[in-house]
Parts: C-alpha cells; sequence; structure tokens
C-alpha cells in the first residue's frame, strides 16, 4: 500500500509538472524583448515611474509606529543618536525628490511616486506596462532595488522598461549605478537630453539563480532591509522539467527560476560569519566537482566588478610592501624603482571588467588551504565562467541576491547561476 501511495504522489506530481509546463514558455522561460526602440532618438518619455530612498530617519521611524513625533525625537536623542544629522539628509533627500519630479512634470510628464517602503505592495504589472522609464532617486542601493523588482520575471511583464537613476546626495554618495553628479545639481538637464533622445543605451549583465531540485518547491523569501518574509515571487516563476543531461549531472528532476536578477552579485554563506561556508561547486557545466571551504562564495557582474567582487579581491599599499620585503635581495632592488602606489591601483583597476561582459565571475572569500581543501587543489579562487552550479554542504546558509533578498540555501540545496542575454538591465546613460 505505501509503494502505491508513492506511485499516485509520483504520477499526480508529474500530472502537475505537464500541466504548467504549457504556461512556463510564457513566463520564467520567455524571452524578454526591450519595448522601446533601439534608436534614442524614437524614445517616447511621457510616464515616469519615480522610486524614492527610504531615509535612515524614515525606517527608524517606521520601527516606532507608536510613538509621535516628539517621543520618537526624545528616544533617539537619549540612545545617542546623531538626530540633527538624520534630519537635515531627509530633508535634502526629499527636497532634491521634489525637484526631480518637477523636472519631469515640466516636461510633459506624466509622474507617480513609490517609495522603497511601499515598493513591494504598489509596484505592479499593470504599473510597468504604464511606465516609459523608471527614476530611482537616491544611492545605488535604490537603484539595485527598482533594477530587481523591475525584473520582468518578477513583475509578472514581458516589457522591459528601461532605468535611469539620480543620486541624491553625491557629497556622500559615489553612485556608479547613477547619472553623472553633474545633473544632480543640473536634474532639468537630464530631464530635456531623455526626452529629446539624447542618451545611450546600456545594457547591464543580470545573474539569474535557478534552483533545482525533485519538488519544484520554491525556498521562502526574506528581504534583508526590513527583515520580512515576501510572498511576492509565489505567484510568478513555476517549475520546468530539467533536460536529461543537467537532471542526470545533477542528480535534479525539475528546476524553477527564482523571480528576482542579480545586477551586482550573488553571494552564498553561513549566516554566522565565523562559521566555515562549506560548498561543492561545477564551472560551466564541467566534469569536476569542486570542493571548498571558506568565508563564502561571491559571484558578480561587470556591474558588480565594481563594489563587493572589487573589496573582496583588491590588494593595499600595504599588502605590497609587505610582498616586497620578503623578496630576494636582487629582485627587491629592482622593485625600489617602481612607483608602489601606481602598480596597486594598476592591479585594482583590472579586477573591474565591463558592465555588459557576459562573462560572470566567482571570487570564494578566504578558501581554506590545508592539504585537503580545496579539492582538487589546483581550484582556483577567483575565474571567469559562463555558468556556475553550486551545491550546499552548509548548516545554516543564505543565497543572498544585491545584498537585498535572501533565500535559505541549507544542505542539499542546488542552484544553477547563469545569464541569459534577455534578462540584461536596460539602463540609460548620459555623458
Amino acid at each position: 500500500m505505501r509503494t502505491d501511495k508513492n506511485m499516485f504522489k509520483t504520477k499526480n506530481f508529474l500530472q502537475l509538472i505537464a500541466k504548467e509546463l504549457l504556461s512556463i514558455r510564457r513566463s520564467s522561460g520567455v524571452k524578454v524583448a526591450p519595448t522601446v526602440s533601439l534608436e534614442p532618438s524614437k524614445f517616447k518619455l511621457r510616464r515616469a515611474l519615480i522610486i524614492t530612498k527610504l531615509s535612515r530617519y524614515e525606517f527608524e521611524q517606521s520601527r516606532y509606529p507608536e510613538l509621535n513625533e516628539e517621543q520618537f525625537h526624545q528616544m533617539m536623542r537619549k540612545r545617542g543618536t546623531d538626530l540633527d544629522a538624520w534630519i537635515y539628509h531627509h530633508k535634502l533627500h526629499k527636497s532634491f525628490e521634489d525637484n526631480i519630479v518637477k523636472c519631469f512634470q515640466d516636461a510633459g510628464c506624466e509622474v507617480k511616486m513609490t517609495s522603497r517602503a511601499e515598493f513591494r505592495s504598489s509596484l505592479s504589472k499593470e504599473v510597468m506596462n504604464w511606465a516609459d522609464v523608471i527614476v530611482p532617486i537616491g544611492g545605488d542601493g535604490t537603484f539595485l532595488l527598482a533594477a530587481g523588482r523591475a525584473s520582468p520575471l518578477f513583475a509578472q511583464s514581458h516589457t522591459k522598461i528601461p532605468i535611469v537613476g539620480f543620486n541624491s546626495d553625491p557629497q556622500r554618495s559615489a553612485g556608479r549605478l547613477l547619472l553623472p553628479k553633474h545633473y544632480s545639481d543640473y536634474p532639468g538637464e537630464a530631464v530635456a537630453k531623455i526626452k529629446g533622445g539624447d542618451f545611450k543605451w546600456m545594457h547591464r549583465t543580470r545573474i539569474r539563480s535557478t534552483i533545482l531540485g525533485i519538488n519544484g518547491k520554491i525556498p521562502q523569501s526574506y528581504d534583508l532591509y526590513r527583515h520580512c518574509i515576501s510572498k511576492m515571487e509565489q505567484k510568478t516563476t513555476r517549475p520546468e522539467t530539467l533536460d536529461k543531461e543537467l537532471a542526470k549531472k545533477y542528480d535534479a528532476k525539475v528546476k524553477r527560476v527564482l523571480p528576482y536578477l542579480a545586477l551586482n552579485e550573488v553571494f552564498i554563506g553561513e549566516t554566522l560569519s565565523s562559521r566555515v561556508t562549506h560548498l561543492q561547486l561545477t564551472l560551466d557545466h564541467g566534469n569536476v566537482l569542486y570542493k571548498t571551504k571558506s568565508s563564502g562564495l561571491c559571484v558578480s557582474t561587470g556591474t558588480g566588478s565594481t563594489s563587493w567582487h572589487s573589496s573582496i579581491n583588491r590588494i593595499t599599499r600595504h599588502s605590497m610592501d609587505s610582498l616586497t620585503k620578503i623578496l630576494p635581495e636582487e629582485i627587491r632592488n629592482d622593485f625600489n624603482g617602481l612607483d608602489k602606489d601606481q602598480l596597486v591601483r594598476k592591479y585594482n583597476e583590472s579586477l573591474i571588467f565591463a558592465a555588459d561582459d557576459p562573462r560572470i565571475c566567482y571570487s570564494i572569500r578566504e578558501q581554506i588551504n590545508v592539504g585537503v581543501w580545496p579539492s582538487p587543489e589546483e581550484f582556483e579562487p577567483r575565474q571567469f565562467v559562463s555558468n556556475l552550479y553550486v551545491k550546499s554542504c552548509c548548516f545554516d546558509a543564505n543565497l543572498v541576491i544585491d545584498g537585498s533578498i535572501c533565500y535559505s540555501f541549507n544542505d542539499g540545496s542546488k542552484v544553477l547561476l547563469e545569464v541569459h542575454p534577455e534578462d540584461a538591465l536596460l539602463a540609460i546613460t548620459l555623458d
């Protein structure tokens, strides 16, 4: 009887997969094409969806809804918070947002606004289809949030809406993903150029994360910024059967695409940072399974190569000095005449690669090398790949997309990280 029940469950599951395969081509498997013209001069700017930054003042205030403004201020000051600085920067951001809205309205655009706190509930397929452009205002974090939630996979939309970001505080934010700082002072000039088609398209590669398994279940996600469960993705990507070759290679029956595309990076590691992260990796669907222990795995795009990827792999002047001190004297003398600062700068600059590069680069943080790890020993701690298979041997680990959305990734979990050209982010750039 037990065998019959198992067979019945298996049959039901296969029937479910068969039904969903009919609709999967309209969801995660669809080839998404831009809905805008490839010629900037033909781009029509009529409607702008503005995504506003959630200031630290607003965020902290939202944590204490039971307090009025005076009570909140008193509590913050007792805590030792520099409340005056919070309020100053909050007003600075809001004033900048009002200016951006006015610039778009003066250019004849209809404007809708949503804040970071409301973004998940207010962004819908209808809003996505309504907007001609998405405009995050703030720093790189706000841009990443807008890009992630504007993914066609997340929004259940086959359209690709371009994004252009404004840096609301260029004195404190580098804003690598945003327009040059000049346009923070003259936003009307930027809007006029976009309206007149005087801009360039930039296609930024993004990483697609596909969970592999036997039951097609998608793990629950958490918003790290708000520390809450997000259930919106349950409405989107459906399970697909895995082709026979990959099913055999990775011992999995089905795959399920996560609805969030990583613009910067995907990080996998133990929640407790002091605990060792134990992973198994396969590069480019190869035949070698690499086993590694480390402080975590960071898989970066060209866009993300200026961020965490660079921080993990960069060298310092101190490192260069330490290296030259242990060189043989005859070689060390050759180094004495070199500009070490220039060498450090050139090496660190070499870590950065193009935003539209179709490759991804993995970096193993602090890989343990003790004779038995890694296995095989020749496993490189950093390398470019087209795709990367990762299996978890961890205790309490997570897969984190762009430092924002987090999925549990414990022992036995499997993911395929890869690039699809149709997933690229369409961004507007100005000189």
